[in-house]
């Protein structure tokens, strides 16, 4: 069966020019309330900065009888089936459960997904080695860090099936667009939709941010008055064809 039809090159582009806090709103104004994963942030603040299609992994809790060390011996275990499977541009999300006494994973991991040009790793569970993953530019979103390892608590089931990460539903292919406040999960019927007006926002509030630190009052400015408009809207003409 065929997948769903892929994205255009510029839905991505446009995204990439709008914070997670534009993008939120974009969503609220079309009914979305619970698109932003609450609690998680990256282990590298300068290495935080990404738009790219979800691919999962669910977590359910573990079992004594079941988790056993012994099962990392099968290559084909879903944690390290996952870390091979997630296509290169695209973001590895994990639901824990929002459960973090174990981790979800690794260094190692986490460089296999590095070097295998992953966009990036998302948890809503803890992250082991995250002194070292810190120092890595591939960006990891976690709810915390926890040196025990993911089978004290966690028992991996299902690629690419919908999941709940931070309490937010994620579907296999949406656009999890994120920054250093967050993250932000974009449903993918959605994502050409706003991507443009999420762009157009980002740049309005940098002139009206400019206009703020120049002393304007938030009367007339934010939000912008029909004097604010046309001043700019006479700076979009003087940037020329590049502000578009």
């Amino acid at each position: 069966m065929d997948g769903p039809a892929k994205l255009p090159t510029s839905t991505f582009d446009l995204l990439r020019q709008a914070s997670t806090a534009t993008i939120a709103t974009q969503l609220f104004r079309r009914g979305l309330r619970n698109t932003f994963l609450y609690g998680l942030r990256p282990l590298n603040p300068d290495a935080s900065r990404f738009v790219a299609e979800a691919f999962t992994l669910r977590y359910i809790p573990a079992r004594e009888d079941v988790d056993r060390v012994e099962v990392f011996q099968d290559y084909d275990h879903p944690q390290r089936l996952a870390v091979e499977s997630v296509p290169e541009g695209q973001v590895l999300v994990m639901d824990c459960r929002g459960q973090g006494r174990a981790a979800s994973a690794g260094e190692i991991l986490v460089t296999r997904l590095m070097m295998r040009g992953v966009a990036g790793l998302i948890t809503d569970g803890s992250l082991r080695d995250s002194p070292d993953i810190a120092r890595r530019p591939l960006p990891a979103f976690t709810a915390g860090v926890s040196a025990a390892t993911n089978l004290v608590q966690h028992h991996a089931v299902d690629l690419q099936t919908p999941i709940g990460c931070a309490g937010v539903p994620v579907y296999p292919g949406d656009v999890m667009c994120a920054d250093a406040e967050g993250v932000v999960c974009v449903p993918r019927h959605l994502a050409e939709e706003i991507a443009g007006p999420a762009a157009e926002q980002e740049r309005q509030e940098a002139f009206i941010l400019a206009k703020i630190e120049e002393g304007r009052p938030l009367r007339g400015t934010y939000p912008p008055d029909s004097r604010t408009r046309t001043e700019y809207a006479e700076h979009l003409a003087n940037l020329g064809p590049t502000a578009k």
